[in-house]
């Protein structure tokens, strides 16, 4: 493991930082790549009670030693701090990841799960570790259904006990600093518990996504007090306090992870998920979650889905996430498709190049759909095969968009001759609240990490006394089988795990790490990664420009989603020409909220969004 300063030193930096953000602010750092300008959120005195101004947010950092990238100014300041102090990759992203479960936790935070992947310098060894929700052993393939064979209504099993996985975010942190960090929890919590104890100034965006879930939160007691203590949601300009929550972390650090898992905060856990505490009765459906459930969950290490592109190779995440399949899948079809008709991407028009990418991701979904989930024998390398991606390939039209549903396809190994078209399947349902953060440290280590509790607030169910919400990370489950007479890969069982779009991509050539990049967003991960995978690679984007891009996503089903304009604007109608429904989504809402950290030359790259969710925080130096 790579030599790094003592201990003792980190603790007192560390310390400096969490009493910074207790103040409401940070400490002024190189993290900062600029002053930010007069006007620009943070700049002059802060809002509500007297806090200090909130760090700014800035969508691109340019460094020589090290980077990170987020949607959050608070947790790209700690996560470059760790860095600064001397900690490596997987450090920051623990630290990051906590402070992101006090200012974003409608999306993250350690009643969720998630996945990380992480490549070593040194070796070029690339890891993932797979801290997915688990479903409870009671569960069986028709938890879903009414006994009659019929799909439970989706938003009455949301906010219920039946929705909830053992949770999987307080397992993964352990299990990366066992195997990879140099940091004990115990100090990398503690700026988490700081933010969370002392407050931090509330944005447009925490306040908006307290706005549309204010009456679902108000079905639950403690949601409505942790996080409207007044009633409403909290002011912008406002700071926002969750001391149950620095409670939560304070246990964390000075008991440990398996207090989470098998002691008084795994009771509390278990006993809301099995009955739900609700508002003037209103009974909601329980968990059959046991203690053993909650006391056997593991974070998992496993191997990345490896495929090439470009003359580099690119790295996903594994089984029980279908992203490193489909992004693999969609980047091996686009190239196909460019082999098959002699024009690159480079040389499309905006019109053509969208066209050329939505047919490639309706088609990995296609094969996603019918083939992927947490069961054995799953084709991953078949799917992800340049065979396979020929056969598929032969499905695009220049001058035309396929039919949807796209049939899915044989990955079985024989492509000499066309196969038989299977079934077109239609898209399931699949959460949209997720976040994402990127680290690469001065020794060179990349991490790439997504994580959520689904859709946004989850559950709706906060843990009394402990100040997080748990996730409702199961109705990523298919309640019933997609296509009657099909295989499902996807439906519940004892102890599975939901498959997930979760996309925590590494790209790596000869020389080392190109490029670390994911994004929330369901099942628009997917597309979202890989077009801003071709927006930097192949249409020559700067990498802030490709992270804000106007998105298509294709997902094998018409209409297909749009954002910031894209399907009202003189290409959408290009697109439409072409046979695509495009419809954007409403305004003031967005595909995704990327992040990502390219290595160019001898310079580190962060870029974070612009626009979406009121911008994001990219940090070097």
């Amino acid at each position: 493991m790579t030599h790094t300063p003592s201990r003792h030193v980190t603790r007192r930096a560390l310390l400096s930082v969490g009493a910074a953000l207790g103040a409401g602010g940070l400490v002024a750092s190189p993290a900062r790549a600029s002053v930010p300008p007069a006007g620009a959120p943070g700049a002059g005195e802060g809002g509500g009670t007297g806090a200090q101004p909130e760090p700014f947010k800035t969508p691109e950092s340019c460094g020589a030693t090290a980077a990170v990238s987020s949607v959050d100014a608070y947790a790209s300041d700690v996560g470059l701090t760790v860095l600064q102090c001397g900690g490596n990759a997987v450090d920051a992203a623990v630290a990051m990841a906590a402070v992101l479960g006090v200012t974003e936790p409608f999306s993250s935070g350690v009643g969720g799960g998630g996945f990380l992947v992480y490549r070593e310098a040194a070796t070029g060894a690339v890891h993932t570790i797979d801290g997915r929700e688990t479903a409870p052993a009671a569960y069986t393939e028709t938890e879903f259904t009414d006994g009659a064979g019929n799909a439970l209504d989706f938003d009455a099993v949301v906010g219920s006990g039946k929705s909830v996985g053992i949770p999987g975010t307080p397992a993964t942190w352990e299990a990366a600093l066992a195997s990879f960090g140099t940091r004990d929890l115990w100090e990398l919590l503690e700026p988490a518990e700081q933010l969370a104890r002392n407050g931090f100034v509330v944005d447009q965006n925490y306040h908006d996504h307290t706005a549309q879930n204010a009456e679902r939160f108000s079905r639950f007691p403690e949601t409505a007090r942790v996080f409207m203590p007044d009633g409403e949601p909290p002011a912008v300009g406002s700071e926002f306090r969750n001391p149950d929550l620095a409670e939560t972390y304070r246990i964390l650090r000075t008991q440990g992870v398996r207090e989470f898992y098998e002691g008084a905060l795994a009771q509390a856990v278990l006993a809301e998920a099995n009955r739900p505490t609700t508002a003037g009765g209103d009974e909601v459906p329980g968990s059959p979650m046991t203690a053993q459930d909650m006391a056997s969950y593991a974070a998992l290490p496993g191997e990345p889905t490896v495929s090439a592109y470009r003359g580099m190779t690119v790295y996903g995440m594994g089984l029980p996430s279908s992203g490193g399949i489909a992004v693999g899948e969609t980047l091996n079809l686009l190239q196909e498709i460019e082999r098959r008709t002699g024009t690159p991407l480079s040389a499309l028009s905006e019109v053509d190049y969208l066209h050329r990418f939505a047919e490639s991701t309706a088609i990995a979904f296609a094969d996603r759909n019918r083939w992927v989930g947490h069961v054995p024998d799953v084709p991953i390398g078949e799917l992800l095969s340049t065979g396979f991606a020929g056969e598929r390939a032969a499905l695009f039209a220049p001058d035309r968009a396929q039919d949807r549903p796209i049939p899915f396809g044989s990955p079985d190994g024989d492509y000499e001759d066309a196969a038989a078209a299977g079934i077109g399947q239609p898209e399931p349902r699949e959460g949209q609240s997720t976040t994402h953060l990127n680290v690469v440290d001065q020794y060179g280590n990349a991490v790439s990490y997504t994580l959520t509790i689904e859709q946004t607030g989850g559950s709706g169910i906060t843990v009394p006394g402990y100040g997080f919400l748990l996730n409702n990370e199961l109705t990523d489950f298919n309640f019933v089988p997609v296509t009657p007479g099909v295989p499902d890969p996807n439906l519940p069982g004892p102890g599975k795990r939901p498959r997930s779009s979760m996309s925590p991509t590494l790209i790596t050539d000869d020389a080392g790490l190109r490029l670390s990049v994911g994004t929330p967003g369901g099942a628009t991960i997917i597309t979202t990664v890989a077009m801003i995978i071709a927006g930097y690679f192949e249409r020559g984007l700067p990498l802030v420009d490709a992270v804000a891009a106007p998105r298509l996503s294709s997902r094998n089903s018409f209409p297909e989603d749009a954002d910031l304009g894209l399907g009202s604007s003189p290409t959408g109608a290009g697109l439409a020409a072409l046979g695509h429904e495009i419809q954007d989504e409403d305004p003031g809402s967005w595909i995704g909220n990327a992040s990502g950290v390219a290595r160019e030359g001898a310079m580190l790259v962060a870029a974070a969004e612009t626009e979406r969710g009121g911008g994001g925080a990219a940090r070097s130096w």
